[in-house]
């Protein structure tokens, strides 16, 4: 496995994702989003496979005038303003290869090889 967990060291849910993979002796790479942020290859990836660019945005993040913001941009401009702005994504964004989840997925990580 080649586990990588995007999400921020105050995040709740990435916490307990370390512990996750801790507990179970599964080495992963910590990636603090907020300072390395994602690539584009990296965010479509992972939005391809959890639904979409919409699903990659936590809605119900505490900056409401960005998210209006996001969410009133044109379709074509909306990556590069997430992209900008990596703390609106769901955190923790837990990668295996090809395979990913949004959020606090233990029961998805156990089936992962």
């Amino acid at each position: 496995m080649n586990i990588q967990i995007f999400g921020t060291k105050k995040c709740n849910d990435t916490k307990k994702a370390e512990r996750f993979f801790k507990e179970r002796g599964i080495k992963y790479q910590f990636i603090d989003i907020k300072e390395k942020g994602m690539s584009k290859g990296e965010f479509n990836s992972v939005a391809q496979v959890n639904g979409g660019l919409e699903n990659m945005i936590n809605w119900d993040g505490k900056d409401k005038d960005l998210l209006a913001l996001i969410k009133y941009t044109a379709d074509e401009d909306k990556l590069e303003k997430v992209l900008e702005n990596p703390q609106v994504i769901k955190t923790p964004v837990v990668r295996n290869g090809k395979q990913s989840t949004l959020g606090y997925q233990p029961d998805i990580w156990k089936g992962w090889n």
